[in-house]
């Protein structure tokens, strides 16, 4: 693992690496707009896939880095995900652009215009909890290239049935939340709900060649 401060003008971002031993992508994933990636998916990503091949950049976004609790508008978010990408892109590889919530909405917005190889998808916030008019499924159908959705069956900001028709996959995880926490009566525990995670990952990046 290492971990390096790139300037954007944004801010100070941080990419913490996890190296595969021979990689054939990479995959940056930011964290969203209440948490970091500290968040169980991130860190179950991290550990799980360079034994795949793939090396994982965890993004710390410049408001994250500069301590602040409250991340910005989504043009601030964008700014300092475009900083970044150039030492995502630096060994040559193809690069999954991904997040979790805010994160993935700017994966979306940003993919085509940065050549993403293909986009990934945590938890992508339909619209606010209850807002259901206030959709945001053009971001996500927008994205331009091959896309992963893994969104809990219980995620307020958009439950899998909700999800519009389109040329993007979606593995839900059943009875989660919009972390992924599923409640104790549920049929799978913590530790299935985090490994539905990684294994659609796993098996949707091999299918990226």
């Amino acid at each position: 693992m290492t971990t390096e401060i790139i300037g954007t003008d944004a801010g100070d971002a941080r990419i913490t690496w996890h190296h595969a031993k021979k990689p054939r992508l990479v995959l940056a994933v930011s964290h969203g707009a209440g948490g970091g990636i500290e968040a169980r998916d991130l860190q179950a990503l991290a550990a799980v896939l360079p034994g795949h091949g793939v090396s994982v950049a965890l993004v710390e976004q410049p408001w994250r880095v500069a301590g602040k609790k409250l991340a910005p508008a989504p043009k601030t978010l964008d700014i300092g995900w475009r900083g970044i990408w150039p030492a995502l892109t630096g060994q040559g590889l193809p690069v999954i652009s991904g997040g979790r919530s805010a994160g993935a909405r700017v994966a979306c917005r940003t993919a085509v215009e940065l050549g993403a190889r293909a986009v990934l998808a945590l938890s992508f916030p339909l619209h606010p909890p209850g807002r259901p008019e206030k959709s945001r499924a053009e971001e996500l159908l927008g994205s331009g290239v091959p896309t992963l959705v893994v969104q809990g069956g219980n995620d307020p900001f958009g439950r899998p049935e909700e999800f519009p028709e389109g040329t993007y996959e979606l593995a839900e995880v059943p009875d989660g939340d919009h972390g992924f926490a599923v409640p104790k009566r549920a049929a799978i525990t913590q530790e299935d709900a985090v490994a539905i995670v990684t294994d659609s990952v796993v098996k949707w990046a091999g299918s990226l060649g």
